[in-house]
């Protein structure tokens, strides 16, 4: 799925298509990882999924830096407080402090997703050697990545599939057996069993069953 020349309408149109079948979930999360990520910008240059011409974003000061900037600055505005000289030192500053933000707050979004994963870990280390339903979320040359009921993921490598030797096709998200001819592809339910979780690397480890 490319996104180089998609609008939102577009974008629309395919989630629903899929809206309430078993493939939803898979085409929503292919949809978000192909599309550019979030960054800040001084500039006002829209919002591409809800195609807004005009945009601006903030919730609580609590939450980030980015959100209380914004709100002084709307504060300030809606006080008369907005002079040529001050814009002038906006203009100026606030390129820099928009990458800064962004930068920041993929240090957090990163660390937050480790703390995430060792839990995750953590939870699974008791559960070695059962078996559990999942759905395949991702395929690559590798291994095939499963997310458990529990929304929990880990992988499937292709090293570990014994019964034949397994082809990826990158185009079509699966691996086909050179053999067999079985096919393993995204959104396909499977029967997985745990054989290892690993806290030093946060990782789970299946085999199919």
């Amino acid at each position: 799925f490319k996104t180089q020349n998609a609008n939102p309408k577009s974008i629309q149109k395919l989630l629903a298509k899929f809206e309430s079948t078993k493939e939803e979930m898979i085409v929503s999360r292919v949809v978000l990882r192909s599309l550019k990520q979030a960054r800040y910008t001084e500039s006002n240059d829209g919002h591409f999924g809800l195609a807004a011409k005009y945009y601006c974003h903030f919730t609580s000061p609590i939450r980030r830096y980015p959100d209380l900037q914004i709100h002084r600055i709307i504060k300030r505005n809606l006080a008369g407080k907005i002079n040529e000289k001050e814009i002038n030192h906006l203009n100026k500053i606030l390129p820099e402090v928009s990458k800064h933000c962004s930068i920041r707050e993929r240090v957090a979004e990163e660390a937050e997703r480790e703390v995430e994963s060792l839990k995750k870990v953590q939870f699974m280390s008791s559960k070695v050697g059962q078996v559990f339903k999942a759905v395949i979320c991702s395929v690559t040359s590798w291994g095939i990545f499963v997310e458990l009921e529990n929304t929990i993921e880990g992988m499937v490598s292709l090293a570990s599939m014994e019964d034949d030797y397994y082809i990826y096709d990158e185009a079509h998200f699966m691996v086909v057996g050179e053999h067999t001819k079985k096919i393993y592809r995204l959104g396909d339910v499977v029967t997985v069993k745990l054989v290892r979780a690993n806290m030093e690397l946060r990782n789970l480890d299946f085999i199919f069953e």
